[in-house]
C-alpha cells in the first residue's frame, strides 16, 4: 500500500461513535466520517476494541462489519517487527498508553500525510512519532 493512498487513520472512540446513535460522539463521528470521502485505515487491535464497545448493541456492531466489508474501514496489520516500537512507545508514555493507541502511532509513523480521526485528544497530542513531530489529528471541537 502506497503512502499516498492512506489520507485517514482512525480511533476506536470514532468508530463507536459512528455506528452507536447513543455515543456522546454520535453527530460528531457521523460527520467527520461523511466528510473525508474516502476509506480510514486502522489496526486490528482498534477495530476489535470498537467491535467490544458495540456487543451490546447489536445493531450498531453489524454495522461496523458492514463498514470492513465495503471498504470503509480498512485493516492495516502492525507487523511483528513493530512489537519493538510498541513496546517504546507503550514503555515511554505508560501507563496512558496502550497497544491500540501504540498501534495507531505506529501507523502514524508509517503514514505521515494520514491524519488520526480520535476522540482521545489528551492522549494524542502527548504521543510522538519516533522523529518527535505529533501524531496529526482530527478531533471534535474543545468544550469552551
Amino acid at each position: 500500500m502506497k503512502d499516498s493512498e492512506v489520507r485517514y487513520l482512525i480511533d476506536a472512540g470514532p468508530l463507536v461513535g459512528a455506528f452507536w446513535p447513543a455515543d456522546q460522539w454520535h453527530a460528531w463521528s457521523r460527520k467527520t466520517l461523511s466528510s473525508v470521502g474516502g476509506p480510514v485505515y486502522t489496526t486490528e487491535a482498534v477495530f476489535a476494541e470498537a467491535a467490544y464497545h458495540l456487543k451490546a448493541p447489536t445493531n450498531a456492531l453489524l454495522q461496523l462489519l458492514a463498514a470492513l466489508e465495503t471498504g470503509l474501514v480498512r485493516l492495516t496489520p502492525v507487523a511483528p517487527v513493530d512489537a519493538v516500537r510498541a513496546a517504546e512507545i507503550i514503555t515511554r508514555y505508560a501507563p496512558r498508553s496502550d497497544w491500540g493507541d501504540a498501534s495507531l502511532v505506529i501507523l502514524s509513523e508509517r503514514f505521515p500525510r494520514a491524519r488520526l480521526i480520535t476522540v482521545d485528544i489528551r492522549d494524542f497530542t502527548i504521543y510522538r512519532r519516533r522523529n518527535g513531530s505529533p501524531v496529526p489529528c482530527i478531533a471534535p471541537p474543545s468544550p469552551i
